[in-house]
């Protein structure tokens, strides 16, 4: 007997996710901020079963290589 699989993906299938305190450390924000961000499109944001907010990493890591970086001393 065979066990066959299917070629379809699910979306929390397309990479990593992060919890809203993870991307806060990435960006130097309260998680709090994240967690606002979401709520105005600004980043998307997928939910777990338990009503939670989860961040594809890539999106994260695209969205963080567009932000000025700190200069040391500054």
């Amino acid at each position: 007997m065979a066990i066959t699989t299917s070629n379809t993906e699910s979306p929390l299938s397309q990479g990593a996710l992060l919890t809203p305190g993870e991307v806060a450390v990435l960006f130097r924000v309260d998680p709090k901020t994240v967690t606002r961000w979401a709520q105005a499109g600004k980043l998307s944001a997928v939910r777990t079963l338990g009503g939670h907010r989860r961040f594809h990493e890539a999106e994260v890591r695209q969205l963080l290589q567009g932000v000025p970086q700190q200069r040391v001393g500054e």
